[in-house]
């Protein structure tokens, strides 16, 4: 990062600061690298570290920044696509799904999710917890909710509990065949538990995408995923895979 005096704009001084760092993160910061202290960035740009902290805070919001306990400010990984449109269903846990299983139970599922699933409030469901991870940061969790009508042959012996079992479950959930999948998404704020498991403070903005899995004419699964705001970006398209980024170093995919 080279030294640059603001000069006069119309526009608050942080804002164009956060424009002049956010081409500095571009050309001369790979991912993960941490940042200069405060006190050498303001000296740097000539600015208060007020003025510094308002644009770093902006760069974070944005997506272009983290800031990790017991690190310091890091350049973020780019954002992971969120699909949700497009003509291509698959099951989850199939060979491509970047998602990893992290344990399995079985549990009777929300009143919201019962209703969702067609069964009985009170009917226990198998509810497989996975994970999804870039650049080994936690950016979404997901809840998936399988009852035990559409993963009939599953047995205790072969998958007694953990990862296995919820393997196990996506392995028998793949026998079914998909006739299609309906999507929905929402912000909302990081509740305690997935905030915990996002590296995130409660109240965080989050992305909530609730997929309906269907087969046999009815719902054979519905998963909940809970995706950290500041690393995702929604996806439309077979393909999903037209990326925008910010510095002339970077192409397009």
């Amino acid at each position: 990062m080279g030294t640059t005096q603001l000069e006069s704009v119309p526009e608050p001084k942080y804002w164009h600061l956060k424009t002049v760092l956010s081409e500095a993160l571009d050309s001369e910061f790979s991912v993960g690298e941490i940042l200069p202290n405060e006190r050498d960035l303001a000296a740097r740009f000539g600015v208060a570290r007020a003025t510094l902290r308002q644009a770093l805070e902006q760069l974070e919001l944005e997506g272009r920044l983290q800031r990790r306990r017991g690190v310091g400010t890091t350049v973020a990984p780019p954002r992971v696509g969120v699909a949700v449109g497009g003509e291509q269903h698959t099951w989850p846990g199939t060979a491509d799904d970047a998602w990893h299983p992290v344990d399995c139970v079985q549990a009777v599922p929300p009143a919201a999710v019962a209703d969702a699933l067609g069964g009985d409030r009170d009917e226990p469901v198998h509810t497989v917890r996975r994970s999804r991870v870039s650049h080994g940061q936690p950016v979404a969790a997901e809840l998936l909710y399988v009852p035990a009508s559409s993963v009939p042959d599953l047995t205790a012996i072969d998958a007694p509990s953990g990862p296995a079992r919820a393997r196990a479950v996506l392995r028998e959930l793949q026998r079914l065949d998909l006739e299609g999948q309906e999507r929905a998404v929402e912000l909302g704020s990081a509740r305690a538990d997935d905030a915990k498991e996002l590296d995130r403070l409660p109240g965080a903005p989050v992305l909530v995408v609730t997929t309906r899995f269907v087969a046999a004419g009815g719902t054979a699964a519905l998963s909940v995923a809970t995706y950290r705001a500041d690393t995702c970006r929604l996806t439309f398209g077979d393909s999903g895979r037209v990326e925008i980024h910010h510095g002339p170093e970077r192409k397009a995919s």
